[in-house]
């Protein structure tokens, strides 16, 4: 964790029991990944951003989604979760970009992430999404984050989702944009490849209410076996497995 001038530095460093460092510390030292208030936001860094830069969750809308809520929900992610689904479970969140899509469609969405740094920059991007203009106007809360293992938590869960949603670590085989090639290869380093999806996928199945949406790389097998449905894009797919 790197020292800068917001008082969250310290309780934030206690609770992932991770060393409190300055710039010089950081820079002498041998760590490749850091956490940093910066900006106005939690930022992730590794040593090319070390004093300036970072990645952090975007909150708003990506590129091409439209401004208004609930965005339509015409997007190959609207069209695998289902148009009539209300509650989602995001099982393996990552940087929590499908999250924040699924919830300005207006799905209630609920999010685990196993990892606590990865954990920490969500949190933080909810906790400013709930001061956006728009949150505040209309009363919404940010999705709901659940921080551990989700194999157990998708077993514990207190009811059914409708939609349990899946983007778990394939090995990587295909060359990706500058921009998602920096934000997944440190997400790789944090998490590693999902070794235990296809448990995760059995989890899954065993936990929802009626559906399983799987985000995968085109070269990748099906998780489940053959899909109710796959809707495909440029380089991935979605897998749709429905209950009868």
């Amino acid at each position: 964790m790197l020292r800068g001038d917001d008082q969250r530095d310290a309780s934030l460093a206690q609770h992932l029991d991770v060393d409190l460092l300055g710039m010089e510390q950081a820079l002498a030292g041998d760590g490749e990944i850091f956490l940093a208030y910066r900006d106005g936001c939690l930022k992730l860094l590794d040593r090319q951003t070390l004093k300036k830069g970072g990645l952090a969750v975007e909150v708003d809308p990506r590129p091409g989604e439209q401004h208004s809520y609930p965005a339509p929900k015409k997007d190959l992610l609207a069209q695998a979760v289902g148009k009539k689904t209300h509650t989602i479970v995001d099982a393996t969140c990552g940087w929590a970009q499908d999250s924040l899509a699924l919830f300005r469609m207006g799905y209630q969405v609920t999010c685990i992430e196993r990892s606590p740094v990865m954990a920490a920059l969500i949190q933080d991007g909810f906790e400013r999404l709930a001061k956006k203009d728009w949150v505040l106007r209309r009363e919404l809360s940010p999705p709901k984050l659940l921080i551990g293992n989700a194999i157990e938590l998708l077993a514990n869960l207190p009811e059914p989702p409708d939609c349990i949603y899946l983007d778990p670590m394939f090995p990587a085989k295909k060359k990706q944009s500058a921009a998602t090639r920096k934000s997944m290869a440190i997400l790789r380093d944090i998490l590693g490849d999902d070794l235990d999806r296809q448990a995760l996928f059995d989890a899954a199945w065993a936990a929802t209410g009626r559906r399983v949406v799987v985000k995968s790389p085109d070269y990748a097998e099906p998780l489940g076996g053959k899909p109710s449905e796959s809707l495909h894009g440029k380089l991935l797919r979605y897998d749709v497995y429905l209950k009868s």
